[in-house]
């Protein structure tokens, strides 16, 4: 089963930035993040599996959907995107097997190739791109902390309008307040995005507010780019490096 070191190995080969907390209770589903981290739901990122039937082969497969913590997406939107005659969420056992990470704990790396993986639109114009947010990491102690842009980037995620229906989930208006096809993922990869430039763009200008309050700090690193949000204290932390 795929958990926080496997995860953490992939993302140093990337050179990306990242940070695997320890949580300082353990947790059974992702949607606990928020009162496990103490953050708002809109920062911890839950990955929803589902089970399909194919509309013209009748073959079935998974998809999973990025959503904030305590937010499902409509059923009918999702099965409307992947174009599925049905759709149900994923038994437990069979998430477990498909994906390798344990039911509930999902993290939205290193997914199967055959696994198609949509985040809600909303959810991505949203987040500051230099924001970090929270995902789980298949186990029940542990939390991966990473830049929305990084994240977006490399789960090869395709955004999607999930909206037009109405969001369900106690965190859903909490959240609220607060395109094209990606690239395929190989097996046990992470994927390359798509909108590369787009993402470039994004992250420069978030380099260069970090660039403008380090000179206002007088030259001294002021640590990860939060969204003005207060840094938390991480225990246990792995750090790569962003490109």
């Amino acid at each position: 089963m795929k958990d926080a070191l496997t995860i953490h190995r992939a993302l140093l080969e990337r050179e990306t930035l990242h940070e695997i907390v320890r949580l300082p209770a353990a947790i059974a589903h992702a949607d606990e993040l928020p009162r496990s981290l103490g953050l708002p739901a809109g920062r911890c990122l839950v990955t929803r599996v589902y089970a399909c039937n194919d509309v013209h082969r009748g073959s079935r497969f998974l998809v999973g959907v990025i959503v904030p913590a305590g937010v499902r997406p409509p059923a009918e939107r999702v099965r409307l995107a992947v174009g599925a005659r049905l759709i149900r969420p994923a038994r437990p056992d069979l998430v477990n097997t498909v994906t390798e990470y344990a039911a509930g704990l999902v993290c939205p790396l290193l997914l199967p190739e055959s696994m198609p993986l949509l985040i809600d639109e909303e959810t991505v114009g949203e987040l500051p791109v230099d924001d970090v947010v929270y995902t789980a990491t298949g186990e029940a102690s542990t939390a991966l902390g990473i830049r929305a842009l990084d994240l977006f980037a490399l789960s090869g995620a395709k955004p999607v309008d999930l909206s037009n229906g109405q969001m369900a989930g106690e965190n859903a208006a909490e959240s609220k307040a607060g395109g094209q096809a990606a690239e395929p993922r190989a097996r046990g990869q992470i994927a390359e995005p798509r909108a590369r430039g787009q993402a470039a763009e994004a992250k420069a200008r978030g380099q260069a507010a970090e660039s403008k309050a380090r000179k206002q700090a007088g030259g001294q690193a002021t640590g990860p780019v939060t969204g003005g949000r207060v840094p938390l204290a991480f225990l246990g932390t792995w750090h790569g490096h962003i490109r």
